[in-house]
């Protein structure tokens, strides 16, 4: 078999997380993108810059420099008369296309047509959109008395991803969604059956008659498999949920994600390995420590440590006064660690040598980048006052706990209640919610655009949510990875984002199942669980 890399095709990419596991395998010799198609802008944007850090990694270890003055902040713009081609090479594979219209299709099988070869190995990567299946996106559709399931074009643009399949045959396709896909409905019919069955069999799905062989669909956590013909009720669905804390990813990321294999490709799937996670201290411990900015009023360093620390002195006593000795203990370190000023941070922030080390060498080696003299996306958002009380009592209740505290019930201290109608109602427990140190994080999810409250940093002292770099670590995105964008859209980007470092350990299996010669891990799982099981 040449040992050229394997082309990939990544449709619905979102900021490229399962293109980069696949991309950067073996040092990006394994797998290469022909076309990423993403419909938002934003995301689009930073697919591009990526592509461009990529290309001239390996085609222009000099002309790299200029991605470097970039991310540094010593260049306005990324590119340079003399990488200005591997810039347009970027904008020829990272493309913003929206697949499902007449002209997003065109462009894509366009691309497909001139620059992949069908007839050796290929792989299709992607998820389409999950807002439909999510289970808080149902619950928000329910409240909509004209929502109608059926109407809904997201619960079918993985028709989108199956047209490619059905036309151009991919040797394997990895497929990622949310978990609420398992129990999505459309007119009382299971769309998780429905579209294993169609996977299986995309001619028939299409109305197609070509006479090429179909696709056996696995697991890659279980022995499990879906074929054409088996009824997908008989099938424990559960079973092709990948539960990211268990392989090694410092989150409590719970996604289906699906193996698909044409049938005439003979090869025998191995499962993932099993690994324990780094915590959420890990991997942003060593972080610059920020504070929030104040919103809603007069912001300034002054101003700040006059509020916070009249937080701690309230909660403090009232905690006293209630008889809670651990968590007034410490609500007053809390208060007396607030000594000068913290910085606010920034798009780029000022990197001190030593800075972000996770003290696991594999790990470090996946995420830093001795280059870069700036922090990228590490900017700490603007809190209300009164939601600093909150925060500030809710980290100093995980540090005494070891815990965030749930539910109304726990946010029993006066002042602590925020003006919701269902605060109490049980809808909503962990509406405020501490990322604690000494575990994976929870789920890093798109709502961390819209508010800080369920992604707490665990420093009192810090008082504030995380950034969009501690977020997008969490994620194991490599801290060279430049998010575009506002800090919204980098939020939304980060949260909708496959981990990348699962990504490559997925990558690693479908590597092995298309090639002769075993590939180099990224990571060595046996060297992560010494180096963790020392710090």
């Amino acid at each position: 078999m040449s040992s050229k890399p394997i082309p990939i095709v990544d449709l619905f990419a979102g900021p490229g997380g399962l293109g980069e596991g696949f991309s950067s395998l073996s040092d990006g010799k394994a797998f290469r993108i022909v076309v990423s198609a993403e419909m938002d802008q934003s995301s689009w944007q930073t697919l591009r810059l990526r592509a461009f850090y990529r290309i001239l990694k390996s085609t222009n270890s000099v002309g790299l420099e200029d991605y470097y003055r970039f991310c540094n902040g010593d260049a306005l713009q990324p590119w340079t008369a003399e990488t200005e081609e591997a810039w347009n090479a970027a904008g020829n594979e990272a493309r913003q296309i929206t697949l499902g219209t007449q002209a997003g299709n065109e462009e894509l099988d366009s691309v497909l047509v001139n620059h992949l070869d069908v007839s050796k190995p290929w792989v299709l990567i992607g998820g389409p959109p999950c807002q439909a299946y999510s289970v808080v996106g149902r619950s928000r559709n329910r409240g909509n008395s004209d929502y109608k399931p059926e109407e809904d074009h997201r619960h079918f643009l993985y028709r989108e991803y199956l047209r490619i399949i059905q036309r151009y045959r991919p040797s394997i396709f990895i497929m990622e969604n949310v978990r609420g896909i398992l129990t999505a409905k459309v007119a009382d019919r299971q769309i998780f059956h429905e579209i294993l069955v169609d996977l299986a069999n995309p001619d028939a799905a299409l109305g197609v008659e070509s006479g090429l062989p179909g696709y056996t669909i696995h697991s890659l956590v279980a022995d499990a498999t879906f074929t054409q013909g088996m009824n997908p009720e008989d099938i424990d669905s559960s079973q092709f949920v990948i539960c990211s804390e268990q392989y090694g990813i410092p989150q409590t990321r719970h996604r289906v994600i699906l193996l698909g294999i044409r049938d005439d490709v003979r090869a025998k799937v191995g499962l993932l390995d099993l690994a324990q996670a780094p915590t959420v201290k890990h991997l942003i411990g060593t972080l610059p420590k920020l504070r929030s900015t104040l919103s809603k009023q007069a912001d300034s360093d002054s101003n700040w440590n006059i509020e916070v620390k009249r937080h701690f002195q309230h909660l403090h006593a009232a905690a006293v006064a209630a008889g809670k000795k651990e968590l007034a203990d410490q609500l007053l370190v809390a208060r007396e660690g607030i000594g000068a000023p913290l910085d606010r941070g920034g798009l780029r922030y000022t990197k001190v040598n030593g800075d972000g080390s996770t003290g696991i060498a594999t790990l470090d080696s996946w995420l830093l980048d001795p280059k870069l003299s700036k922090w990228l996306n590490h900017e700490a958002r603007g809190h209300m006052t009164s939601d600093l009380r909150r925060y500030a009592y809710a980290a100093a209740f995980a540090k005494a706990a070891g815990a965030s505290p749930f539910g109304h019930e726990q946010f029993d201290l006066p002042d602590l209640s925020p003006a919701h109608k269902n605060w109490e109602s049980g809808k909503f427990p962990d509406r405020f919610r501490v990322q604690v140190a000494e575990r994976p994080s929870t789920t890093i999810t798109s709502h961390i655009s819209k508010d800080g409250h369920c992604f707490i940093h665990y420093d009192p002292v810090q008082c504030r949510s995380l950034t969009v770099r501690e977020a997008a670590r969490l994620q194991t995105f490599p801290d060279n990875y430049f998010f575009q964008g506002n800090r919204t859209q980098q939020f939304h980007q980060v949260g909708n984002a496959v981990p990348p470092l699962l990504a490559s350990k997925i990558a690693h299996l479908v590597a092995h199942l298309l090639t002769e010669k075993p590939v180099e891990s990224v990571l060595h799982e046996a060297a992560d669980q010494v180096e963790l099981a020392a710090t």
